[in-house]
């Protein structure tokens, strides 16, 4: 299988006033054609910080990328996309050309002051300028049709504000997808959707990454959904990668004790509220600099000093499994 996407030692840092966040440390992951990546992890673990890095979408200052690299097609065009002085041509020919994304909160995400249908086609035109006006028109008015919103020609003309929840995710769908894109990241698209609707746009998801024959990067705060969508799992924990493997052997056989403890605090249906077993404490500062394991403070399983005092070596088993875990050291 051919790598789309290779991710290598990044870490990022942002420098505020308050101190220095360190967001991302030593990040590794890849890639695959046609494959589903699911990107696991509490609110801070640095799923969205890794994504806007690999877009060109962060805010320098006050983020910096300390080291490391981002290479899109490594094998092929070998374009290294995080390295340059400030975010230029590479990342505008690469930016919703051939990764897109789909954003948490298409309300803030899409302007209010144009139409749908304006924004949908703005980067059409622009990447695909040999397109007549008639072309493009086409081409948006069937992907609002493909992603389930009715009557897309009069939708085109309306404003955000102006959808449903659920109607302006799919408008955000469409948008993403309106150049064909190699990869489509996904940040946590269900978060302010009812749960009828969320299953929908999963469903969605699925469907059009199959036709459009493209990778996905799918990002969530919830293992039962990244269970069911992903074909390779990464667990983020404070700005680390903590574990990754095919999602099956993650689910069925978490190594890191924090991997465990988020499959604990999955609801059941016929569970009582009573005997949920939710995540002792709460992540840490981003502004501490941890000298062993991050996850130390809330683990149960933590062997002592050397969890305190050293970081965990990262393993890598024979069938692609990996853990930052002094209990696999």
């Amino acid at each position: 299988m051919q790598r789309i996407l290779e991710v290598k030692d990044l870490s990022i840092n942002f420098y505020l006033r308050e101190g220095v966040v360190h967001a991302l440390t030593d990040v590794n992951f890849e890639v695959f054609e046609n494959e589903t990546l699911g990107v696991i992890g509490e609110s801070g673990s640095g799923k969205s910080v890794t994504v806007q890095s690999i877009l060109g979408i962060l805010s320098q200052p006050p983020a910096k990328i300390v080291s490391g690299s981002i290479r899109f097609e490594p094998e092929s065009r070998n374009l290294e996309l995080n390295l340059l002085p400030t975010y230029g041509d590479t990342y505008r020919n690469v930016r919703w050309n051939d990764i897109s994304m789909i954003f948490q909160e298409p309300m803030s995400s899409f302007s209010p002051l144009h139409s749908i249908g304006d924004q949908i086609s703005e980067a059409l035109t622009l990447h695909r300028p040999e397109l007549s006006e008639t072309d493009v028109l086409s081409v948006c008015l069937g992907l609002l049709e493909k992603v389930g919103i009715p009557s897309p020609a009069m939708f085109f003309k309306r404003y955000p504000h102006e959808f449903s929840g659920g109607m302006r995710q799919r408008a955000m769908i469409a948008m993403a997808l309106v150049c064909n894109p190699k990869i489509l990241i996904a940040d946590e698209p269900t978060t302010a959707l009812d749960v009828t609707i969320e299953a929908q746009i999963l469903e969605l998801l699925e469907s059009i990454k199959s036709e459009f024959n493209m990778s996905m990067i799918y990002i969530s705060h919830d293992l039962a959904v990244i269970g069911e969508i992903s074909d390779r799992i990464l667990v983020m924990y404070l700005g680390r990668v903590v574990e990754s493997g095919v999602a099956d052997e993650v689910i069925d056989n978490p190594l890191h004790p924090y991997t465990r403890a988020l499959l604990k605090s999955i609801p059941k249906i016929d569970q009582p509220i009573e005997s949920l077993d939710p995540i002792e404490g709460s992540i840490p500062s981003p502004f501490e600099v941890h000298t062993g394991c991050p996850f130390y403070s809330r683990c149960t399983e933590r062997l002592g000093e050397i969890c305190l005092r050293q970081k965990p070596a990262h393993k890598t088993y024979n069938n692609g499994h990996t853990v930052s875990c002094h209990l696999h050291a």
